[in-house]
């Protein structure tokens, strides 16, 4: 299931896009910048991208039943692939597309100050999420470089609500940059300009997202680390002479599913059988606190 931390970042952003949305489309209304409508279309496209995401995360939250035998974790993954289709179709692809008209058939912006103001509003805004997203993604990461964390984590509703506030900052400062450079010099060309570089950042991050969330959507494997140390812990038992086949899937952020072989000694009684078992179940979930289903098997890994 998704983290606490990533559902408060996922609100936090939600308020904040839905705010800075409103503002970003009024001031295109008024000035008819294609860099401010791109970021406006942006932002509301985050606010319908959060909101899916909050209702994978409390999908993900729902118990186990005969239908979903090991929960709906996954859920956040689904949901998280679709932001990353919506960002790509609805943000890129439409910013990409207006910036081009805009290029094209060039028209002179009115109120550019209540571009800057609205701008500038929307960075300090949007600047506080970012930071919420960011406390909350250093909490988890730890030690780790940000990009090995990126790769890494399964918590893909905060991954999600990290880039996208991440790459709204970035879009509000070249929609800024094309503003400004298309009143300085007086060619709108460059707000056409901005707007077409705010949709390929959009596409790049839709593409980031889509790559990271497939590998968890179709079934990846704990971490090497996590297998070594499952497969370590379990021969280290007196009553194990063998470790065979280890399967592991990530069911969710933070659950993770582990089927192990194991060959015991011979000439032990049942009721050893089940206690041997017992503590290996116990002994991986003391390492690995995530793993919600284990199934140890017994079967001859020599034979």
């Amino acid at each position: 299931m998704a983290t606490e931390g990533s559902r408060v970042a996922v609100i936090a952003a939600i308020i904040g896009n839905g705010a800075v949305a409103i503002a970003k489309f009024a001031a295109a209304a008024i000035t008819g910048s294609a860099a401010m409508f791109s970021e406006g279309v942006h932002s509301t496209a985050d606010v319908g991208n959060q909101v899916m995401l909050l209702w994978g995360i409390n999908a993900s939250k729902k118990d186990a039943d005969a239908d979903h035998p090991f929960g709906r974790g996954k859920e956040v993954y689904f949901w998280s692939f679709m932001v990353a289709v919506i960002l790509f179709v609805g943000g890129a692809v439409l910013s990409i597309e207006h910036g081009i008209e805009a290029i094209r058939h060039p028209h002179e912006l009115e109120s550019v100050a209540a571009s800057i103001i609205v701008l500038m509003a929307a960075i300090v805004i949007e600047g506080f999420t970012l930071m919420v997203a960011v406390r909350e993604f250093n909490r988890v990461r730890g030690s780790r470089s940000t990009w090995r964390s990126i790769r890494d984590t399964k918590d893909t509703a905060l991954l999600v609500v990290l880039l996208e506030d991440s790459a709204a900052m970035a879009g509000l400062f070249l929609a800024l940059v094309g503003v400004g450079l298309a009143a300085i010099t007086g060619n709108t060309v460059w707000d056409g300009v901005a707007s077409v570089a705010i949709g390929i950042l959009l596409a790049a991050i839709a593409f980031i997202l889509a790559f990271e969330t497939k590998a968890l959507l179709v079934g990846e494997a704990a971490s090497r680390r996590d297998r070594a140390q499952i497969r370590s812990l379990v021969l280290s038992h007196e009553n194990v002479t063998a470790v065979g086949r280890l399967l592991t899937m990530h069911m969710g952020p933070s659950e993770i599913l582990v089927n192990i072989d194991v060959d015991l000694v011979d000439d032990i009684d049942a009721g050893t059988v089940e206690e041997t078992i017992d503590e290996i179940e116990a002994s991986i979930r003391e390492v690995l606190p995530s793993a919600r289903n284990i199934f140890v098997e017994l079967e001859s890994i020599h034979g």
